[in-house]
């Protein structure tokens, strides 16, 4: 068996899940500024004592000092950063939370290479959650950023099939090409899905903005139904199968 890589591993954390292990012990998803995803054993964690149970609840920023074990690291040590206390308190706010951790966690893997980026990514958005900003502008922005990240922007200014720059007017959107199709070229194409011009608008704003800017974004109620109706179909399409949060949040809305 090789030697391990660390003895001893400190990492800027959030948690994206957890399951029972053992008797008393809990086997921790996390998603890690220096590691990228990672599966952690918090020994004794189910005990009505124990220290760590607060620290390590779903989508909670936290400080680990691990160990590295037999099979995984050893979580000895936890502290929390930020518990994103008002998301615990709505239940349309924990669904949109969990939203926010299951894409990242159907997209990621563990063991792979650290990723700044989507880490600063994850716990910004769960911070403009938590201050009550319209979850309709953050969970857009996120959705489109993290499509960035992780290698899948979808193209929104150029047609995918023919090149040619995308007009003002209503397009179409392919899922397998990864973008959006001119009228000429996507004329009788099948597995097409219209996009309007002013939902085009909007996800090519924040495509290119910073937060700040993407901010300043005011649409009406049927742009927003009909861009979130897009990026959970092209999600679908990228993972196989449909995501759980979008229909527990539905339910829990009507």
């Amino acid at each position: 068996m090789p030697e391990p890589k660390f003895r001893s591993l400190r990492v800027d954390a959030v948690v994206l899940r957890h399951s029972d292990a053992g008797e008393a012990d809990r086997l921790l998803t996390i998603y890690t500024r220096q590691q990228g995803k990672m599966r952690v054993i918090a020994k004794g964690a189910r005990k009505i004592a124990s220290r760590k149970a607060g620290h390590i609840e779903p989508f909670t920023h936290v400080i680990l000092q691990l160990a590295t074990g037999r099979e995984s690291f050893i979580l000895t040590q936890a502290e929390t950063v930020d518990a994103y206390l008002p998301l615990r308190d709505d239940l349309v706010l924990t669904g949109q939370a969990s939203y926010v951790i299951e894409l990242l966690d159907r997209f990621t893997y563990v063991d792979e290479t650290e990723n700044t980026a989507i880490f600063r990514l994850l716990t910004e958005t769960l911070a403009r959650l938590a201050s009550g900003i319209d979850p309709w502008l953050v969970l857009r922005y996120y959705e489109v950023r993290l499509l960035d990240q992780l290698g899948f922007r979808p193209q929104l200014f150029e047609c995918v099939n023919c090149g040619r720059e995308i007009k003002a007017e209503d397009q179409f959107f392919s899922f397998r090409a990864g973008g959006v199709i001119c009228p000429s070229c996507g004329r009788g194409l099948p597995n097409l899905h219209l996009i309007s011009v002013e939902a085009l608008k909007y996800l090519r704003h924040f495509q290119r903005s910073s937060f700040s800017e993407a901010a300043r974004a005011r649409a009406d109620l049927a742009v927003q139904h009909e861009t979130e109706t897009l990026m959970q179909g092209y999600f679908t399409y990228l993972l196989e199968r449909e995501l759980n949060t979008p229909g527990f949040l539905k339910k829990i809305k009507e």
